[in-house]
């Protein structure tokens, strides 16, 4: 058995009905050319012959007796690949927004803690002809940086893919039956080890408090010119800071990873700079157009990763920081500025307590507890009352530079999906894939029910920075950026020959599931995706009042 730590058994204990912790994305998947086989059977055999190669596909949940303590997780023996691979055709026309809808939907819905969890969905009937991947995992088993380390697994770098070796045959343990009695001993074993970790990390904990009493110099000098005035410890009130339901709704955007990084550094910020100045842009106009656009900025909650270079154990290494996204600023360019003094504030604190920060700690008889509390917390209305502390979840995710095959199918796209949470109805995840920036907006349909909206501002935002930042230099010749593309291909393939789970041992035996052509990776983004930025919105369906202007291009999201 393996004991959660403590981060990954916090995102057990605050599941409820209404609030469901688990974590996903959308591919949509372009089949080899000519195929004329059953998909779904070819990705359930895919996946069956490749669930070894990560813990969080082959592992379950042993619960600790009157959960007074943390679970473990425990082998699963009898796995079956028929309920965690399941399959969906859309109804007539199958157009973009029905998929994302369906997306939704599915997002919603609790995984089943008796068996391992996770669940991914093939999904065909899209107009377009092409069918798409819904994955979601558990957040208890995995975070962002883990979640690029399992699609490893499940992901090749061509249509004919890699052999992988079977896994080996072990004898049945019957983990999942343990005793209440070892369950038990394991726990007290588990938390009196949490406690002594806890206790040899206090002299660096006070160390770290009390370089927070140090002045900075070099911070000293700059904080005239560069520290954000008016961030507080507190963000004001939005539509988004309200309890939410379990319905969802889900929108996705692309956005050229090329032109956020030209705006980057024309503007002298980061990548991550950019991301949440794109989204700030998009709520401020959001909320003004219904007249809900707060006096003073609005905070973001952005999560911060504590992973060590190279570390892919899937779990949770992660903290979160607050920035200000400068929302009472009209000006996109002073707004980008301030959003990074304060990102750049907020990491520096983060960087003196990160060596700190505990990702495992003591839950000894507070698991039922942290379980009453979220759910009380969520149904009596508190949290519609009591001020936020961050009214939107933003996170950036770095992904695969290349591109990838699912069971011989190309990957165009990634659309991250996950999680609303009771005060933050609103939450945007991107991740980059090949070029692009894929966002994923996931909210509580009943405080964000057009969605789509957001998604369209976030579009036209970054096309007045790009504006500002003004044109790109001229691309580099083909073969130079072909060298510099295929580079962490071959380094992900060394990385897979190096890992004795992921051995590469020469071209599969037997009749693949589809031909690598170049034609096949030369393709344009999909047609739905393209749609979805040229098609008018669908009419909002906002109660509060809205002008004339509110409805514009690019609608794209299910409600």
């Amino acid at each position: 058995m393996k004991h959660l730590s403590g981060l990954d058994a916090t995102f057990l204990h605050l599941e409820t009905p209404e609030m469901p912790m688990h974590v996903g994305s959308l591919n949509v998947l372009d089949l080899p050319p000519g195929y004329k086989g059953d998909f779904y059977e070819d990705a359930k055999a895919f996946m069956a012959s490749r669930i070894h190669l990560a813990d969080v596909f082959t592992r379950k949940l042993a619960l600790m007796p009157f959960d007074l303590s943390n679970p473990v997780w425990v082998d699963e023996e009898d796995m079956d690949i028929d309920y965690h691979v399941r399959h969906i055709t859309l109804p007539k026309p199958g157009t973009n927004r029905q998929l994302q809808q369906y997306v939704a939907r599915l997002h919603s819905t609790l995984l089943d803690r008796s068996r391992p969890l996770w669940e991914f969905f093939i999904i065909d009937g899209l107009q377009s002809g092409q069918a798409a991947l819904y994955t979601k995992v558990h957040h208890a088993g995995i975070d962002g940086q883990a979640g690029v380390a399992l699609g490893k697994a499940i992901f090749d770098l061509d249509a004919v893919g890699r052999v992988v070796k079977p896994p080996r045959a072990r004898a049945r343990s019957n983990n999942y039956s343990l005793g209440m009695a070892e369950l038990a001993g394991a726990a007290l074993r588990n938390t009196a080890q949490q406690y002594v970790k806890l206790f040899k990390m206090a002299p660096a904990f006070a160390r770290a408090i009390g370089g927070l009493a140090k002045p900075d110099e070099k911070a000293a000098e700059k904080s005239l010119t560069t520290a954000p005035k008016k961030f507080k410890l507190l963000a004001p009130r939005t539509p988004f800071n309200v309890s939410i339901t379990n319905q969802r709704t889900f929108a996705g955007r692309t956005i050229s990873l090329a032109e956020t990084k030209h705006i980057a550094r024309h503007f002298g910020v980061t990548l991550n700079d950019v991301v949440m100045g794109t989204v700030a842009g998009a709520l401020r106009k959001y909320l003004k157009d219904s007249n809900e656009l707060p006096e003073k900025s609005m905070v973001g909650a952005i999560p911060v990763s504590l992973r060590e270079a190279g570390d892919e154990t899937a779990n949770n290494q992660a903290s979160m920081i607050l920035v200000s996204l400068a929302t009472d600023i009209k000006d996109p360019v002073a707004r980008l500025k301030q959003i990074n003094a304060s990102s750049n504030a907020s990491k520096s604190t983060m960087n003196k307590f990160k060596a700190v920060i505990l990702d495992d700690f003591p839950m000894f008889g507070a698991p039922w507890l942290i379980s009453g509390v979220a759910s009380m917390f969520g149904r009596s209305g508190l949290v519609n009352v009591i001020p936020p502390v961050a009214n939107v979840a933003i996170s950036n995710v770095a992904g695969a530079p290349f591109p990838m095959y699912f069971a011989g199918a190309l990957v165009t796209c990634y659309y991250p999906v996950s999680i609303a949470s009771h005060g933050m109805a609103l939450n945007v995840t991107v991740q980059s894939y090949n070029g692009r920036m894929d966002y994923g907006l996931i909210a509580c349909r009943r405080a964000v029910p057009d969605i789509t909206e957001i998604g369209d501002y976030m579009l036209a935002e970054h096309k007045t920075l790009m504006d500002l930042a003004g044109p790109m230099a001229a691309a580099q010749p083909a073969a130079a950026a072909a060298t510099a593309a295929a580079a962490p291909a071959l380094e992900v393939v060394a990385r897979a020959v190096r890992k004795p789970n992921l051995k590469i041992v020469g071209k599969p035996a037997g009749k693949p599931v589809g031909k690598s052509t170049a034609k096949a990776a030369a393709k344009p983004i999909p047609k739905p995706i393209v749609k979805a930025v040229t098609k008018p919105a669908a009419k909002s369906t906002r109660k509060a009042p809205v002008p004339a202007k509110r409805a514009r291009a690019g609608a794209t999201a299910s409600s």
